[in-house]
């Protein structure tokens, strides 16, 4: 129990700051902490927060962002009260959901909804670049009941019989002038809502080739926050723009009109997570220049 309230504790910084580029969560594995025995898993995991529950006005309770080494793991426990998400970038690990557990290929995840149970453990010798996306249906409510099992040596289905998500850029579609841009990116929804219990609506992959960029828009019932999986970007939040490298987090809030460009000479990879203010607010607006 004292793990999983150190967990929420280091939910992260709040980034609610008053410059576009102070907003911007910057991932540093300098100021990785170690936890123990994450809900009663097996070995250590290496972590900080780069979002809280302070941080939106819709339910996001936290973003954490880390590494799991080799021999470690998050064990086998519910929520009851919020929605989870483990998210590996490279690698693979062994995820469960409900004692059930597959073998997962990075990048990818799989979404626990309220009152299932979750784990995942890294068996191998390589670590694996890992995230925690947390979504309440109560704001700032954080939760867990831990079930003492570390998931070492369990059983595997060679299928997995839960939810997951694949960021397989071979699964992206072209789509031309996205949110009113330039150029062709390529793009698609990895999980809708209906997926979710909670106000947690969708996740977006997205591909920005040199040159183009997701055009200036705004969300009336929707905050975002954009996680650069690879290469340099630079956002746009109304009249301020500032740069966006790998592994950076940008919270986009209510009605904030925000765009992406791709000014580099390589591709821009993006995970995007929406958070409704209410089930199935999906709504985006084009903010003409």
């Amino acid at each position: 129990m004292r793990t999983s309230i150190l967990l929420f504790a280091l939910a992260g910084l709040c980034c609610g700051a008053e410059t576009l580029a102070q907003r911007i969560a910057r991932n540093d594995p300098s100021k990785y902490r170690a936890a123990k025995r994450v809900h009663a898993g097996a070995g250590e995991l290496h972590f900080s927060g780069m979002f809280d529950a302070q941080t939106f006005r819709t339910n996001l309770i936290f973003l954490h962002r880390g590494v799991i080494p080799p021999g470690g793991g998050i064990g086998h426990h519910f929520h009851n009260h919020m929605e989870e998400m483990f998210v590996i970038l490279d690698n693979e690990a062994q995820f469960t959901v409900d004692g059930r557990t597959s073998t997962l290929q990075g990048p990818a995840g799989a979404p626990c909804r309220m009152g299932h149970s979750h784990a995942i453990y890294n068996p191998s010798n390589k670590p694996v670049q890992w995230m925690n996306i947390a979504v309440g249906s109560i704001k700032g409510k954080y939760d867990a009941f831990d079930l003492g099992d570390d998931r070492v040596d369990a059983q595997q289905d060679k299928t997995p019989v839960f939810i997951t998500m694949r960021l397989d850029k071979k699964l992206l579609r072209p789509v031309d002038r996205m949110h009113g841009g330039t150029g062709t990116v390529r793009y698609r929804r990895a999980l809708p809502p209906e997926v979710f219990y909670t106000n947690w609506s969708y996740v977006d992959h997205v591909v920005i080739p040199a040159g183009a960029s997701l055009g200036m828009h705004r969300h009336e019932g929707v905050e975002e926050f954009f996680y650069v999986m690879d290469g340099e970007a630079t956002a746009k939040l109304g009249s301020e723009s500032a740069p966006l490298r790998k592994w950076d987090a940008l919270p986009v809030f209510l009605n904030e009109a925000h765009a992406i460009e791709n000014r580099s000479t390589a591709d821009v990879e993006l995970m995007i997570v929406g958070v409704a203010r209410t089930k199935w607010a999906l709504d985006t607006v084009e903010v003409k220049p």
